[in-house]
C-alpha cells in the first residue's frame, strides 16, 4: 500500500465573525492510497498557511513541502514518516504551524491505519482505559455576569454537569472578572465550573485572581498567562489555591518540553489538531511521568473531537473531556455521525480509524480552496 494523493481542502462558514472561536473554518487533509483507502485529518491553525506548508514545492533537503515527502510512502509507517517530515522541514518547522500541518497529516495516516486493520485508533495506540467521559460544555463568556449566568443555566438544562467559560471580556477589569465568575457560578449551581482567562494577566495578578476565584470553587484556572511565560506558570502553579491548566497553543514535544522540565502545570491540555497522534502519544507519557493530568483541547470540528476521544481514552489519568458547544455548521454538519455529549457524557468511537464519515455534500457547499 502506497500514498497516492494528498489533498488539502479549506472549508469556511458563510460568515466569519470577529471572535475567539476556531470552528468557523477548517483545513481538511485527505490522504488516498493506491488500493482505494482514504484517511482524513484536520489542523487547528490558519487554514491557508497549513495548506501552503503541505503544498509547497521542493526547495532543498531541509525546506520541503510535506506532500512531496510522502507521495509513494507506506502510510502505515507513521513514526518513520513523522521523523521524515520533521527532518526535511527543519528550516521552517520544529514548532508552530509546520507541526500543525504535520499533525493533520498524521491524523489522516492513523485514520488510514485503523481502516486498513479494521480497528479503532485507540486500540492501535495501545488500548482504551475509558469508554466514555464526563464532558464539559466549552463556551465563551457572556458580555457580563448576568449573560454568563444565563448561558450557564442553558447548558445545565441541556444535561451538562460541567461548563467552561473563556476569553473575552475577561481581563478588562478586576470588577468585571469577578462578576463573570460569580455569574457563571450562579448559573451552574453545584456543577463543575472551569475558567479560561485567555492569556490576559501577569503572574501576580493571576495569583490574586486565583485566590478570588477559589471562593467560587472553580475546577481549574486555564491560561491566565501568555504561553511563553513558562517560569511564570511554574511560579503560579506552586502558589495557586486552584489547579492551573494550559497547553492548547503548543505544537509538538519541543514546544511542551520547557513546561515538563519546570513542572509548570497541573493539567496539560493537548490538541490533537496541533500535535497529531504520534506526538500526542509521547506527550501522554511525559505528562504521566511528572505526575500531572492530561486533558484534550478541542474547539473545532467532529474530526478533531473524534481524534481527541481516541487519544484521551488511552490516558489512564484522564478525567474530563472538552466539548465545544459553539453553534457552528462545521460542528454539526461536517460528518454524518454526531460526535457530541448526550446528558453530559460523551462516548468514545469504536469503529475503524477515527470512526467518522464526511458529509461530502457539506464539504462541497463550504469549500473555498483546494490543492491542485
Amino acid at each position: 500500500m502506497k500514498i497516492e494523493q494528498i489533498v488539502c481542502q479549506i472549508l469556511r462558514s458563510g460568515s466569519v465573525t470577529n471572535k475567539t472561536a476556531s470552528c468557523q473554518d477548517s483545513v481538511l487533509v485527505r490522504i488516498k492510497t493506491d488500493n482505494g483507502l482514504e484517511g482524513i485529518g484536520e489542523a487547528d491553525s490558519s487554514p491557508e498557511v497549513v495548506k501552503a506548508v503541505i503544498d509547497a514545492p521542493y526547495s532543498h533537503n531541509v525546506a520541503c513541502g510535506l506532500r512531496q515527502l510522502l507521495i509513494g510512502e507506506n502510510p502505515l509507517e507513521t513514526e518513520r514518516l513523522w521523523q521524515k517530515m520533521y527532518r526535511h522541514t527543519m528550516y521552517f518547522g520544529r514548532t508552530g504551524v509546520t507541526i500543525t500541518a504535520m499533525a493533520a497529516i498524521d491524523m489522516a495516516l492513523w485514520d488510514l491505519k485503523g481502516k486498513h486493520f479494521g480497528e479503532p485508533i485507540h486500540r492501535l495506540l495501545g488500548g482504551q482505559h475509558h469508554k466514555e467521559f464526563q464532558a464539559y460544555a466549552s463556551i465563551l463568556f457572556g458580555r457580563d455576569g448576568q449573560e454568563t449566568c444565563d448561558i450557564a443555566q442553558r447548558w445545565i438544562e441541556n444535561g451538562y454537569t460541567a461548563v467552561k467559560f473563556g476569553w473575552e471580556p475577561m481581563g478588562q477589569s478586576e470588577q468585571l472578572d469577578l462578576e463573570l465568575v460569580a455569574g457563571a457560578r450562579e448559573g451552574m449551581g453545584d456543577g463543575t465550573l472551569l475558567i479560561d482567562a485567555g492569556c490576559v494577566w501577569d503572574a501576580r495578578t493571576a495569583l490574586q485572581r486565583a485566590h478570588a476565584f477559589s471562593e467560587y470553587n472553580i475546577g481549574w484556572l486555564e491560561e491566565p498567562l501568555f504561553p511563553h511565560d513558562i517560569a511564570g506558570y511554574a511560579w503560579l502553579k506552586d502558589r495557586s489555591p486552584v489547579p492551573i491548566a494550559a497547553g492548547e497553543e503548543e505544537c509538538g514535544r519541543e514546544s511542551f518540553r520547557p513546561y515538563f522540565e519546570q513542572r509548570a502545570l497541573d493539567v496539560y491540555q493537548i490538541d490533537l489538531a496541533r500535535n497529531g497522534f504520534t506526538e500526542a502519544s509521547y506527550l501522554k507519557q511525559r505528562v504521566a511521568e511528572i505526575g500531572a493530568r492530561p486533558c484534550n483541547h478541542c474547539y473545532t470540528s467532529p474530526i478533531t473531537v473524534a481524534a481527541s476521544l481516541h487519544w484521551l481514552a488511552t490516558c489512564k489519568d484522564a478525567f474530563i473531556f472538552e466539548d465545544c458547544v459553539e453553534d457552528e455548521p462545521l460542528r454539526h454538519e461536517l460528518t454524518y455521525e454526531k460526535v457530541q455529549a448526550e446528558n453530559g457524557v460523551i462516548q468514545v468511537p469504536d469503529r475503524p480509524g477515527l470512526g467518522i464519515t464526511l458529509n461530502e455534500d457539506f464539504v462541497a457547499a463550504h469549500i473555498v480552496a483546494e490543492s491542485k
